[in-house]
Formats: C-alpha cells, sequence, structure tokens
C-alpha cells in the first residue's frame, strides 16, 4: 500500500524554541508521521537560523516563493493527499494553486489562534474602547473567515474560539476540529527549595508578549519588588529589539535575558511565572510549558482562556494588577499554596492536554471526513462560492505579479 503524503505550507519555518506556534506546527506533524504519512515542508520564509531541522525530523523541505507559477509545476508532480497550511495568510498565498493543481487532496487549515479576535482586542485595550461586533468585523476578520471556508477543515486550538466560531459566526460544525496543544508532565521536577526568581517568557515579535513586559514594568514589578527586596524577574524571548533592551534593569531585579535555548529548562529553574497578558487569543504555549515543569503561574483571564475548567489553575487568575502582584508573591513565599497549584497544573494537563486522547479524536473526525470528501464538499455551499473564479482575487493578483515579475 502506497503512503500517504502531507505537505505543510508554513509562513515561517518551524522554530519550537522561539514561540508556541511552532512547537504547534511539529506537534501536528508528529501526528501524521505516526501515522505514517511522508512529510514535506515548504516555506517561502528566510527564517533558517533558529528553525528546528527537518531533515534530522525525517522531513523533506522545499523552499517555495510566492508568486511563482513553479510551485503549480512542483505540487502537481508531489500531489499530496493531505495540505496543511500554518495559517490563513498561507492559504490565500498557496490555496488556489494547490486545489488546481491536486483538486483531491484534503485541505486543512491549522488557525494557531484566531487572528482577528487577537488583533480586534489588542485595538480594544490599546484605545480603551469596548470589544464590539464592528471592530470585530474588520477586513483581517474577512480574509480569514474566507480562508477557513475555503478548507475542508480548520484546526483550532482553543476550546473557547472553537465555540465562538459557531456561535458568533455561525460557521459549520463539521468544517471544524478541536486539537490543542499537547503536554505532559516532565519526568524530573524540581522541588520549591531548588527553585528561584519569577519569570516570563514569550517571543517579542508577538504584541502581547511585548505588551505583557511594559505591564511588568510599570505597574507589576515596583510593587513586587517594594515588598520582596532580593527577588529577581527575568524576561525570556526571542527577537529582543532595542526598545526591548532598553527595559534591562539589574538593578532593581528587571533582567532582560533574551532567547532561551531552553524554555522547559528556563521555567523548571523559576519559582513563578507571571504573564499579565492584557489582549490575545489562542491557549498560550509557555503557561502550558509551566505546568509541564510544575511552575505555578499568575496570568490573566485573556492568558487562561480555554485552558482550565471553572477555577482550577496553576496558580491565580487576576486581572487587576495590584492584587496580580500579592497573589505573586503569596505563591513564592508560600510552599503549601506552590505545590497546590502545582498540583492543578498536573491535573489540568491530564484533563486537558493529554495527547493520546486528543489524538484520538482528532483521526475519529479526520477519518469520518477523509472517507466522506465529497459528500462534504457538496453541503459546503460557501466553500463553492469562495473558489468560483469571479471571487478568486488572490488568484488573480498572483498572477498578475508573477506575469509582471518576467518582464
Amino acid at each position: 500500500m502506497e503512503q500517504k503524503k502531507l505537505l505543510f505550507i508554513g509562513l515561517v519555518w518551524p522554530e519550537p524554541k522561539s514561540s508556541a506556534a511552532g512547537t504547534r506546527s511539529l506537534q501536528l506533524l508528529a501526528v501524521f508521521k505516526e501515522q505514517g504519512y511522508t512529510i514535506t515542508v515548504a516555506s517561502a520564509a528566510q527564517n533558517i537560523e533558529f528553525s528546528e531541522d527537518q531533515a534530522a525530523l525525517g522531513y523533506a523541505f522545499q523552499t517555495i516563493a510566492v508568486n511563482d507559477a513553479t510551485f503549480d509545476t512542483w505540487v502537481r508532480n508531489l500531489q499530496p493527499d493531505v495540505v496543511v497550511f500554518d495559517r490563513f495568510i498561507t492559504e490565500e498565498q498557496f490555496g488556489w494553486r494547490v486545489r488546481e493543481q491536486c483538486p483531491n487532496a484534503l485541505t486543512l487549515l491549522d488557525s494557531q489562534d484566531v487572528h482577528f479576535l487577537r488583533l480586534a482586542r489588542q485595538e480594544s485595550v490599546k484605545n480603551n474602547v469596548p470589544l464590539t461586533r464592528e471592530l470585530l468585523l474588520s477586513d483581517t476578520a474577512k480574509r480569514e473567515l474566507a480562508a477557513y471556508y475555503r478548507c475542508d477543515l480548520v484546526l483550532v486550538i482553543s476550546q473557547f474560539e472553537y465555540d465562538w466560531l459557531q456561535s458568533e459566526w455561525q460557521f459549520p460544525h463539521a468544517q471544524l476540529v478541536y486539537l490543542p496543544l499537547f503536554g505532559q508532565k516532565a519526568p524530573t521536577i524540581p522541588t520549591f527549595e531548588e527553585r528561584s526568581d519569577f519569570v516570563v517568557i514569550g517571543n517579542f515579535l508577538h504584541e502581547p508578549n511585548w505588551d505583557a513586559v511594559q505591564v511588568l514594568k510599570y505597574h507589576i514589578w515596583p510593587r513586587m519588588r517594594q515588598q520582596l527586596p532580593q527577588a529577581q524577574l527575568r524576561i525570556y524571548g526571542a527577537y529582543a529589539t532595542e526598545k526591548v533592551l532598553q527595559l534591562h534593569h539589574p538593578q532593581t531585579g528587571f533582567h532582560i535575558e533574551g532567547r532561551a535555548e531552553s524554555a522547559f529548562d528556563v521555567l523548571a529553574k523559576a519559582k513563578v511565572m507571571v504573564a499579565p497578558l492584557r489582549f490575545g487569543a489562542g491557549i498560550k504555549g509557555k503557561l502550558l510549558e509551566a505546568m509541564q515543569v510544575g511552575t505555578p503561574s499568575v496570568t490573566t483571564a485573556i492568558g487562561a482562556e480555554a485552558m482550565h475548567p471553572q477555577e482550577l489553575w496553576n496558580g491565580y487568575i487576576s486581572d487587576d494588577w495590584d492584587t496580580f502582584a500579592d497573589l505573586a508573591i503569596q505563591l513564592y513565599k508560600d510552599q503549601a499554596l506552590w505545590t497546590q497549584a502545582q498540583a492543578n497544573g498536573f491535573a489540568l494537563l491530564d484533563s486537558h492536554f493529554n495527547k493520546y486522547t486528543l489524538i484520538i479524536n482528532f483521526w475519529k473526525q479526520f477519518e469520518d471526513y477523509s472517507l466522506h470528501l465529497k459528500e462534504y464538499r457538496e453541503q459546503h455551499v460557501i466553500r463553492q462560492l469562495l473558489q468560483h473564479n469571479t471571487l478568486q482575487s488572490k488568484r488573480y493578483l498572483a498572477k498578475w505579479i508573477a506575469a509582471k515579475n518576467t518582464k
């Protein structure tokens, strides 16, 4: 029996040491590899330095270009059975080409997070305005939802977003698949006494992370430092720019450490993680990694969204900065509270992020869709409308750019 082929088209090459998005991509590819698929990873990006070695993982890799017809010949020769787009933007760039050359390939869009929700929340917070439907229904929303409709299946990592897309935007249930990040308890967990310091970790190119660092610098850390004069806050993240480095101030215990070689090692050494996220979407990979190494955390309602049932959390949740600071200090000082918070995190891993339970549910839905692909496609009228050539503006824009570039 011939092995099935999966093509993964990434906006960037997966960087698990830089972001949760990179971890997510590699977890998803591993799911298909374990089912016997041969994997090809393709991207037009230039981020080679910190990306994962695809060949070492057993994957083929291919550099591609946007608005370049050579992709058509290449993908037609490859003839993948499944094509995964890692964001809606890659679907815009390459989706129409895939459907022209490989009409029988099942197309799957991994949303990572709902971009237009994150951006609308950001605008709401930055401009101090309500999060209205008008604010949500941006040009990005229209582009992103259209990309969702054009694909056969859309992977969503947040239970909140899975429900929200159906209730608020009437997105078809049959096209949505809930598949969060996976997480399990690390084999070695340092004790309370073996740890020190507060920690933050997150890619600085991601606006919610940069905003959270500023909140810590100007609103939370001064109160924490006043009550714990010897405490240190260590902030790790890839792609620290000059504006980030300028916040480095060891005299007040505020350290900008830059890229972490291993997020797990950094988190395991820390006593408490703090993540005062004011906006965002999806689920937060670093909070999940903190649970895995037994590091309690203090975060906001946005930070913990879709990651916990009711009030269970591996620490505390607060949107008031003074309360946030006080709760972080309590966790840092009180070993009994800290130990209970750690146990809550391990319980959450088992109940919500168990790899094997999640994969079983995913494959059940994926295989049903694969077996009845023709019938499902016939039911999704909006998908057909959005693929009609009068609506394929991206396709004709790309053809125009390609023709222009050849002159």
